[in-house]
């Protein structure tokens, strides 16, 4: 029987203080950044990843949204790493295809525990609220740091840069959703680890 996948993880620094909580299972998804686009990008993250999601976070949004999103991903990255504990019996490997609208992003995911974040998205400096869309890059950057994740995204196209960072967000949650996945008992290494 596997074990329960989930994990809850404190980050506090003097720019933020996160607490954040996933269940691979699924669940409740409940995000509080003070940053409300990027909330809807972790609703869509959890929602179409099909995993539970709680987070709290309080940044310095005074100086701007850098270190709450960058940490966010850390926490998120970190958090993601204790829930899969020894990565036993996960697919490994995933991918997606997603349209939003006129826009199309293409991710390609595998939990290798090497870090490593190819991106490939121009979406200039337009915010979105108090979101900076170049900070898209950092969340992921972050995350795949924290998570071990070797993650390839490319959005293919789009016009609107709200569509281009949701279709980014949504592929990335069906790429998680597929690598997580249980699909046997065995570590998929030929190293025997990950």
């Amino acid at each position: 029987m596997m074990a329960d996948r989930h994990a809850a993880v404190s980050r506090s620094t003097k720019e933020t203080q996160i607490e954040l909580s996933i269940d691979l299972g699924g669940g409740a998804v409940d995000c509080h950044t003070g940053i409300p686009f990027f909330d809807h990008m972790l609703e869509q993250l959890a929602t179409h990843g099909r995993f539970g999601l709680r987070v709290n976070a309080v940044g310095d949004l005074e100086v701007d949204a850098h270190h709450t999103v960058e940490d966010c991903g850390i926490t998120f990255g970190s958090a993601l790493l204790e829930a899969l504990g020894d990565k036993r019996g996960i697919r490994r490997y995933g991918d997606a295809l997603v349209p939003m609208e006129e826009s199309l992003a293409q991710v390609a995911l595998d939990i290798s525990g090497r870090p490593l974040l190819v991106y490939g998205a121009e979406l200039g400096t337009e915010l979105i609220g108090q979101y900076d869309v170049s900070l898209t890059e950092e969340f992921l950057q972050a995350m795949c740091r924290a998570a071990g994740l070797t993650l390839h995204v490319t959005l293919v196209r789009s016009k609107n840069a709200h569509h281009g960072v949701e279709a980014i967000f949504k592929g990335v949650a069906r790429a998680l959703c597929e690598a997580v996945e249980i699909d046997g008992d065995s570590i998929p290494s030929t190293k025997g680890t990950l």
